[in-house]
C-alpha cells in the first residue's frame, strides 16, 4: 500500500481530517530513522512547508499520539520523542547520547506484576526501557572501553 493511501486510511479510521500539513508531518516521521523529536521533524517539514510553525508540528504530533497513529517514547529520558512503530515493543536507551533503539516484544518472556494495580488504575500497555551506553558512546569514552 502506498504511504499516501495508508495515511489517508489512518485518518479516516481515526476520524481525523486529512490535511496537507498532517500528511507531510506523518511522511517525515515515518521516513526518519530512530525516534525523532518534534524539533527534528520540524526541521525537515519546513523544507516542504516553509510557513509551518513548530507549534503546529507539536500539536499535530500530539494529535497523532492521542489517536494512536504514533507512540510517545521514553517519557522519562528527555524531550518528547515519537515512534511510528505502534506494535508492542521495548527500547534500549543510551544514557549519554539519548539514542533509542527498538527491541522486539518477543525478546522478553511475558512479564508478570508482583503486586496488584492500584484500585481504579486502568492498564493500557507496558514498555520496558533498558538503560545503558551505546557502542558509539562506549568507544568515545576511554574509561568505558577498558571496562
Amino acid at each position: 500500500m502506498h504511504a499516501e493511501t495508508t495515511f489517508r486510511e489512518l485518518c479516516r479510521t481515526q476520524g481525523l481530517a486529512l490535511t496537507h500539513q498532517r500528511q507531510v508531518i506523518y511522511e517525515m516521521v515515518i521516513s526518519m530513522p530512530g525516534h525523532p523529536s518534534p524539533e527534528e521533524v520540524f526541521d525537515r517539514v519546513r523544507k516542504k512547508v516553509p510557513a509551518i510553525s513548530l507549534a503546529t508540528v507539536y500539536k499535530t504530533i500530539h494529535t497523532f499520539v492521542d489517536s494512536g497513529i504514533l507512540c510517545e517514547v521514553s517519557l522519562h529520558h528527555g524531550p518528547l520523542r515519537v515512534d511510528h512503530n505502534v506494535a508492542p515493543h521495548h527500547h534500549f536507551v543510551c544514557k549519554e547520547c539519548k539514542s533509542i533503539l527498538d527491541v522486539d516484544e518477543s525478546a522478553f518472556e511475558p512479564l508478570r506484576f508482583k503486586q496488584r494495580l492500584p484500585q481504579g488504575f486502568k492498564f493500557e500497555r507496558f514498555a520496558v526501557d533498558i538503560l545503558g551506553v551505546c557502542s558509539q558512546c562506549s568507544a568515545r569514552s576511554p574509561k568505558r572501553s577498558k571496562a
